[in-house]
């Protein structure tokens, strides 16, 4: 394993395919269930999972913009509009990543390219994307994101939030493989 060679190559790469796991992988836990088994455990539900999706992208050329193309449909599905969501989170290790799909957002191009009705103002014109300072966190690949990301967006619904887009993209750099995403309105 030593003789593998980094899979980023620079002056500097140390990650392969050896060590990319026991950097990268975490556990965490999330109860998820109904308002009423919660009561009746005596718990208190901190935010309702009120839609999801799932989407997949072709890496060669759409690799990372998960989150452009499943924002839409998660608020489609749900009923919703760009101007209803309070907080749009995006886990990304990278800001370059989230800048692309922000872009995108804010494209008519993109918007009308994937089929989309509510070409209105993007999430970034409406200055609601990670307003509490998530967009790109040292070390936020060394934890559990999409935990870590739906309880920070959660956090937003008790500054008097209503409505929360968390978007957590998870890449495959295999070959042939698809980049499946989860995308998720709390409220």
């Amino acid at each position: 394993m030593s003789k593998l060679k980094p899979a980023f190559i620079k002056p500097h790469g140390t990650i392969t395919a050896a060590n990319a796991s026991f950097l990268t992988d975490g556990a965490s836990a999330a109860l998820i269930m109904s308002e009423e088994k919660a009561l009746a455990m005596g718990l208190k539900p901190k935010a309702y999972l009120r839609n999801f999706v799932y989407v997949a992208q072709d890496p060669k050329d759409q690799l990372l913009l998960g989150p452009a193309y499943a924002t839409p449909k998660v608020l489609e599905k749900a009923g919703l509009k760009l101007s209803d969501i309070d907080v749009f989170e995006y886990h990304e290790a990278f800001a370059g990543q989230i800048l692309a799909n922000m872009k995108a957002m804010d494209s008519d191009f993109f918007l009308q390219d994937i089929h989309w009705h509510d070409r209105k103002g993007g999430c970034t014109s409406h200055g609601k994307t990670q307003y509490l300072g998530r967009i790109s966190v040292p070390g936020a690949p060394f934890r559990c994101n999409w935990n870590s990301s739906g309880d920070h967006c959660r956090k937003s619904l008790d500054q008097g939030g209503q409505e929360v887009c968390v978007n957590c993209c998870m890449c495959s750099w295999r070959p042939c493989e698809i980049q499946p995403g989860m995308f998720h309105i709390f409220q």
